[in-house]
């Protein structure tokens, strides 16, 4: 499975940090898809061929597992609660938590 010149163009703009940050909210099962969609401007099927090229095989395919069990927390409609944040409330607006060492 190929990715399109687009796509590879996208992947290809992301810093080192936006790329880790990206793989972080992957694996959180507080970031829904929707919220990666509003800060990155990725879609869900974007999301996962992204993961496929990042993780290890091993990795994409228990990421993957883990979505699929789980799937309910990674979208904003199928959740049974709502969250007005996308971060954590002792984090700041430039990524940094603060008052942790």
């Amino acid at each position: 499975m190929g990715l399109s010149r687009q796509l590879k163009d996208k992947f290809n703009s992301l810093t080192q940090d936006e790329i880790d940050r990206l793989i972080r909210m992957g694996w959180e099962d507080r970031t829904t898809f929707e919220a990666i969609q509003v800060q990155f401007n990725i879609s869900e099927n974007e999301f996962v061929r992204f993961m496929r090229t990042q993780l290890p095989q091993a990795a994409f395919f228990r990421w993957r597992r883990r979505i699929h069990n789980q799937g309910h927390l990674k979208h904003e409609t199928k959740r049974g609660f709502k969250t007005a944040r996308f971060k954590c409330s002792r984090q700041s607006v430039d990524g940094i938590t603060k008052g942790w060492k």
